[in-house]
């Protein structure tokens, strides 16, 4: 990474060996970009809002309100959380997965998020980094983990970027000179120019500054360049004139492709490597151009293949001018390298995810990833069941504790359970059948949003996916432990027991994907922090598939099912008792099969990932 012009450079090596670079999106740009996302997300959210209000506003305001149309509200807003959900959480992931690393924000700005090595952003790597927000918006959502992360890093990379292997790059394509001829002009018999590149740039320094000297100044400087160049320049009474003729004529020798005075092998070919490629790199800047616009796709087989070799070509000329700049920085270098960079970034990026990919994903990846993992699982399971037990026993041993552990809404709501118990309500929750969708997406939302922040902060070396295992089992264990004190017991046993299995094992699967990634950062190994990072983020995302799976079974559980009194608990618990079975036969599925990466992604640290692999 280098910085020009201001800019952050990252300079990418492609499997044609032939380097270019990318521009490093700031913080500015990106948070535009952010503006523009938002605006359109919570623009979709106001309109269908609205819309639901046109639709079940009257039907609310009714006296005559039917129980078909509170229970048809009571979806529609279910609906509606889970698309707000969706939108939050979704839009990002869906977008850059399949707009090939630009959200509409980003496409407005010309920005694009690229995986490290140039590579295009997968499903996967989208996801890691999406998901990873959810560290990087905090504190409440401000933003502010990850603006200062964007700063801090030389590569403009959030916490997510760095889970990911991701960063977010400006991507334009730098067009010729308009004043330069479309069609270049004839070659002559010149073999080189007067000048030598150094002191054409002396020159041309001296003459863009001398309108800002003085006179005296000025006209001292054009004898001594007029001495120094007196055998090159013509008759004339003004030295200004004639250093600015000599100029003039540097500028038509290397126009035609002469090269500089004294310059020797493939410096010679510099100017001659212009005057040839021109033409071609205007072509593939227009291919490239309508390229980005509408796909590949659309060129069909001939114009793909004519695509390709024009890529090749326009590479070889920036390996060939790089080698005859000799580390001068040419504005035509920088215009090939943001050729050679959108061509290679629409050459390689990823396959799209097929159904049956997506399938062999969810049922052999994951559960063998499961099982692979187990012993981060374990370790999670260990600190929050543990927590939970210790707390169960101090708050049944010493009920002097519950001041101290519990909030008085929690401990009003025991004390109110206990009073409907000797009238006959056995109700834990006092809930309308037409609220109880709200209430399962409401649970899948909030229950999703944990496991995510468990996974994501695992990049804090797992201290506070640790404090997140201690805090929910001493929260749970405590809550159970002031209802046993209280004698209803039964009450809040009767409504966890249906949606617990799911529940509880999803948080520790979660936690051990934070485990994973703080192990990267922690206990690498043989490869960098960097390369443990992103190769065990994949890792972890595949728990965290796992985690939302069961999660979103235990939500709809938890809602449909665990509030209702009408049910036998020993219903409930038959659904506890299939909940487990089904859980260990995922578990078990595809036994005996290897892991397999994401299905067509192509990356950076491939070899990384068949180390850890091993």
């Amino acid at each position: 990474m280098r910085v020009e012009r201001l800019d952050q450079i990252v300079d990418i090596e492609t499997p044609e060996q032939v380097v270019f670079s990318y521009t490093v999106a700031g913080i500015g740009s990106r948070a535009a970009a952010a503006l523009i996302d938002h605006a359109i997300i919570y623009g979709i959210l106001i309109g269908l809002g609205l819309l639901a209000i046109w639709v079940f506003g009257s039907a609310f305001a009714s006296d005559s309100f039917s129980e078909l149309a509170r229970g048809a509200g009571g979806w529609a807003f279910a609906l509606f959380l889970l698309l707000h959900f969706a939108l939050q959480w979704g839009y990002y992931i869906l977008f850059e997965a399949l707009w090939d690393g630009q959200t509409p924000g980003k496409r407005w700005l010309r920005l694009r998020v690229v995986q490290d090595g140039g590579y295009s952003v997968s499903f996967a790597a989208s996801a890691a980094r999406n998901i990873a927000r959810i560290v990087d918006m905090q504190p409440f959502v401000a933003y502010v983990v990850g603006l200062i992360a964007v700063a801090v890093s030389r590569t403009g990379k959030r916490v997510g970027d760095h889970v990911a292997g991701t960063l977010v790059v400006r991507e334009s394509v730098i067009a010729a000179d308009p004043l330069a001829p479309a069609q270049p002009p004839a070659p002559t018999l010149a073999v080189e120019s007067a000048l030598t590149e150094d002191e054409v740039e002396l020159l041309e320094r001296f003459l863009s500054r001398a309108s800002s000297l003085d006179a005296d100044r000025r006209a001292q400087f054009a004898t001594q360049l007029s001495h120094r160049f007196r055998s090159h320049l013509a008759e004339s009474t003004d030295p200004m004139e004639a250093l600015r003729a000599l100029l003039a004529r540097e500028r038509e020798a290397r126009a035609h492709g002469a090269g500089a005075a004294g310059e020797t092998g493939a410096a010679r070919e510099r100017y001659a490597l212009l005057l040839e490629g021109e033409p071609r790199w205007r072509r593939f800047s227009a291919h490239l151009a309508e390229a980005q616009r509408h796909g590949l796709e659309r060129m069909g087989a001939a114009g793909v293949a004519s695509f390709v070799a024009e890529y090749r070509a326009v590479a070889t000329d920036l390996a060939r001018l790089s080698t005859a700049a000799r580390g001068r920085e040419l504005g035509a270098l920088f215009r090939l390298s943001r050729l050679v960079a959108g061509g290679h970034n629409l050459l390689y990026r990823q396959e799209r995810l097929k159904w049956r990919a997506m399938h062999r994903y969810v049922f052999v990846t994951v559960p063998a990833e499961l099982r692979r993992s187990r012993l981060p699982i374990i370790a999670a399971a260990l600190l929050f069941f543990g927590s939970g037990a210790a707390s169960y026993l101090g708050v049944v041993r010493q009920p002097e504790l519950i001041d101290e552990m519990l909030s008085p809404g929690i401990i009003d709501r025991a004390e109110q359970s206990a009073a409907r118990v000797s009238t006959g309500d056995r109700r834990y929750i006092d809930i309308e059948d037409y609220a109880r969708p709200m209430l399962a997406t409401s649970v899948i939302r909030n229950n999703v949003q944990v496991a995510f922040m468990a996974f994501a902060s695992g990049i804090t070396a797992g201290i506070f996916t640790v404090l997140l295992l201690l805090v929910n089992g001493v929260s749970i264990g405590s809550v159970l432990g002031l209802f046993h004190t209280k004698g209803v017991g039964a009450i809040i046993g009767d409504f966890v027991i249906a949606h617990a299995v799911f529940e509880l094992i999803a948080i520790c699967i979660a936690a051990g994907a934070g485990f994973l990634i703080a192990g990267a950062l922690l206990l690498p190994g043989a490869l960098t922090r960097r390369e443990a990072l992103v190769v065990q983020g994949r890792r972890a995302l595949r728990l965290l598939t796992a985690a939302a799976l069961f999660l979103l079974v235990a939500g709809v559980i938890e809602g449909l099912i665990s509030p209702r009194v009408d049910l036998p608990f020993a219903l409930k618990a038959a659904v506890a008792g299939v909940s487990g079975v089904l859980v260990v036969l995922y578990w078990s599925l595809a036994r005996g099969a290897a892991v397999e990466e994401e299905p067509g992604e192509v990356m950076a640290y491939n070899d990384a990932r068949a180390l850890i692999a091993r």
